[in-house]
């Protein structure tokens, strides 16, 4: 495994416990001719295993000197870019079929990446990624908990979300702060038809104030851009189900268009 010392600026922690990377392969379970995106190889540590797989694959690396050594090695394309700049849809025409995607995420643009990802879940069979473990409660969290927020709804709606295992810091080198997790994020096959940025508008008003009451928040937006929408707003963001404000979001999209 290459040795070039973690970057601060890049915030790079990598992964160096072989029973997690097992772990990770086992979950991922690479097939021959799949093609596969590597977000942020580093090390290699997932890179060799899935390298032995005899998968089409592709990493993404902004470090120019990983990118460079990974260059050297043969039967992999290297894209040396900012992962939030790459067209997953136009990797996935490269390839010829749907991406699977893997990666440790830097845990400072883990958001970023996860919204830039959703844009192209339709060209994607599935992900598997490590986050920040308070980042994977709040994708996985369901109604009620105080997990539960934007980004649950915003990727629940077009995903099936499953845990996989934590991962503590002692895993990496050097360690994070703070433990880690890693899950599994399938597109859905048939996702519901919604507005997508519409339906983040609307996710976002109603946990503007998680605190207060919807009629103070989502109430006044649907009177100025509802169309005349009914919603029970007397319950608080976090108590609506994802498909609430899906069902919200399509109704008021009707509305829009008559």
């Amino acid at each position: 495994m290459f040795r070039q010392p973690p970057r601060k600026r890049f915030g790079q922690h990598f992964l160096a416990d072989s029973a997690v990377v097992d772990a990770i392969v086992r979950a991922i379970d690479p097939r021959d001719a799949e093609a596969i995106v590597e977000i942020g190889p580093g090390r290699g540590a997932l890179t060799e295993p899935l390298r032995a797989s005899a998968a089409q694959l592709t990493l993404i690396e902004l470090d120019r000197d990983l990118a460079a050594h990974w260059r050297t090695q043969a039967g992999l394309r290297v894209l040396e870019a900012d992962v939030l700049r790459v067209d997953f849809v136009q990797l996935a025409r490269d390839a010829g079929q749907r991406l699977r995607v893997v990666g440790n995420l830097p845990y400072n643009i883990s958001t970023p990446i996860l919204f830039h990802l959703l844009e192209g879940a339709a060209r994607i069979i599935d992900q598997h990624l490590m986050l920040q473990k308070e980042v994977v409660d709040r994708i996985a969290a369901s109604p009620g908990g105080r997990d539960y927020g934007r980004l649950s709804v915003m990727l629940q709606w077009r995903y099936e979300i499953e845990r996989l295992f934590d991962v503590p810091a002692a895993a990496f080198e050097p360690p994070p702060r703070v433990m880690s997790g890693v899950l599994r994020m399938t597109p859905l096959a048939t996702p519901p038809a919604v507005d997508a940025a519409l339906l983040s508008q609307i996710v976002s008003v109603a946990f503007s104030q998680r605190r207060k009451l919807l009629r103070h928040t989502l109430g006044r937006w649907l009177d100025a851009h509802g169309a005349g929408v009914a919603f029970d707003l007397q319950r608080r963001a976090e108590e609506v189900a994802v498909g609430e404000y899906v069902a919200l979001t399509q109704r008021v999209s009707a509305g829009r268009s008559t």
